[in-house]
């Protein structure tokens, strides 16, 4: 990856407490060295004293993370592409959420880019744009989202016009790789 590719490019990164840690920091720190700016995005009842709660392996307490902007004074215009980090339960919140939905459906349709890994799928599907693309995520949630009308793949990464998704965190460095990539390339027909 080098420096400067994303120069001048705003990321958000949606996530709520119970966010995978490494799932977060990673991809972060990616497009962070790539030369992106990110805006950790949150919704208002995820956070805490304006913090979330990452977790390691969905069970263990890890940091607390800083709260840029919560979703409701965001919107998809402001950023030119989304990370999706997984953990089971932050995207089960993010799901149950109205306006972090729309805001997810607002990329995709708009042919932003998005990386979504591990469980961060579920909130794809509750946005109902996964229909006729091809993903990858966690196996317990590859039902689901064939339900929702996907082609599940098991592979590393997989990318479908600028969306990228990935299985767990040992596809971490090969999912940070492409979504540099894709957020470099930008919009992309949906």
């Amino acid at each position: 990856m080098s420096s400067g590719t994303l120069a001048g490019k705003k990321i958000a990164i949606l996530a709520a407490s119970g966010v995978e840690q490494v799932e977060l920091v990673q991809p972060r720190d990616a497009v962070r060295a790539a030369g992106a700016e990110t805006v950790l995005v949150s919704v208002e009842g995820g956070s805490q004293d304006g913090r979330i709660q990452a977790m390691n392996s969905d069970i263990e307490l890890a940091d607390t993370f800083p709260v840029d902007a919560l979703i409701g004074s965001v919107s998809a215009e402001d950023f030119h592409a989304l990370i999706l980090p997984g953990g089971a339960v932050n995207p089960d919140t993010l799901r149950q959420d109205e306006d972090a939905v729309a805001f997810v459906r607002a990329f995709v349709t708009s042919g932003k880019p998005v990386g979504a890994i591990c469980h961060a799928p579920w909130t794809l599907i509750e946005a109902d744009v996964v229909r006729g693309r091809t993903l990858t995520s966690y196996p317990s949630i590859r039902t689901d989202l064939r339900n929702a009308g996907a082609t599940v793949v098991d592979e590393e990464t997989v990318t479908d016009n600028g969306l990228v998704t990935s299985r767990s965190p040992d596809d971490l460095p090969a999912f940070c790789a492409k979504i540099v990539e894709e957020f470099a390339e930008g919009r992309h027909e949906t």
